[in-house]
């Protein structure tokens, strides 16, 4: 059974949640929101889609997670050629024993980088699905189950669309939350470049600043705990409100479904559990609307010549979906 959360957080469990936040900072300079939606998304056991520009460290942000919990990392280099067994694994044949045996893909990790996911055919995007819903691999006929906790990492570069595929809309609705990572500060630029050029040698990724603080099986039980906090059904109908007033504002041609109000609580829970909070308050789901609804809308084309984006009409949105005092 599935422990009930205290009325009062206790102070180790926020410790180690804002800790890992804080452990992440010493490898990645800057990018502070990127940090806490990425770490929201493993508080809420959902994979994160992250668009940006090449160069802004997501590998390095991936690895210093796994690192901090002591996880196991992968990455697949997404290309046109790459097939669904080279994420999957397949059977082959072993000469020595005379027998086949089961060669485990990349994917049986606890932390997987998908990287430029939209460079690979369907038919390999589509090899993902199985695992981020199900968190199982089917090869030649047999499931596996994936080791928890698991999170998928998928990057895409917003700028290069040549060679590229769309990701279908049901492999887009699997991910938790679309995070931007933009250009550092100045300041957090030159914070940078000093210290990644310091005494090194090379460009190796440095995660050795990153100290392991939990063990794999800690991050599934915070994972439980922030599936189990508190929320008024005021907070779960102002949610639902968001969503269909989504779905049916002018110019939004696709809107998200109810998966997008799950999501929605989801992740609302997990930036409550960060912030210290036993409970989920209207700021909470208003916090991570942008990052879990704006992949599930697909704006009218007459908007998109306008220049608005997803997070724009999100913006107008909330401004006139009236919150609960709560």
């Amino acid at each position: 059974m599935a422990a009930e959360p205290e009325a009062e957080i206790a102070p180790e469990i926020v410790a180690q949640v804002q800790g890992l936040e804080r452990e992440i900072q010493r490898a990645v300079i800057g990018q502070r929101v990127v940090i806490r939606e990425v770490v929201i998304g493993l508080l809420a056991a959902g994979h994160v889609l992250v668009e940006g520009v090449p160069g802004l460290g997501k590998t390095l942000l991936v690895r210093a997670l796994a690192a901090a919990v002591g996880g196991r990392f992968s990455r697949v280099q997404f290309t046109p050629d790459l097939m669904p067994s080279d994420i999957s694994g397949h059977v082959m044949f072993d000469m020595k024993r005379d027998a086949f045996r089961v060669r485990k893909g990349p994917v049986f990790c606890n932390f997987l980088l998908a990287d430029e996911i939209n460079r690979a055919p369907a038919k390999t995007q589509s090899a993902l699905l199985e695992v981020m819903q199900e968190q199982q691999v089917t090869i030649e006929g047999t499931s596996y189950a994936l080791e928890r906790p698991f999170l998928v990492l998928a990057t895409q570069n917003p700028i290069e669309q040549e060679g590229t595929y769309p990701l279908p809309q049901a492999q887009l609705d699997r991910f938790l939350l679309k995070v931007f990572i933009d250009y550092p500060t100045q300041d957090d630029e030159q914070a940078l470049v000093q210290h990644v050029t310091q005494g090194a040698v090379g460009d190796l990724l440095d995660i050795s600043a990153v100290n392991q603080l939990l063990e794999p099986q800690q991050i599934v039980q915070l994972q439980q705990y922030a599936a189990n906090l508190r929320v008024d059904d005021q907070i779960i109908a102002y949610a639902v409100r968001i969503v269909r007033t989504a779905r049916d504002w002018s110019g939004v041609e696709v809107g998200p479904g109810p998966r997008g109000s799950i999501a929605l609580l989801r992740a609302a829970r997990a930036n409550a559990l960060l912030s210290g909070n036993h409970f989920v308050t209207p700021d909470d789901v208003k916090a991570v609307a942008p990052a879990v609804l704006r992949h599930r809308m697909k704006l009218t084309t007459d908007l998109e010549i306008e220049g608005y984006r997803a997070d724009d009409v999100l913006a107008d949105i909330l401004v006139n979906v009236e919150a609960p005092r709560i």
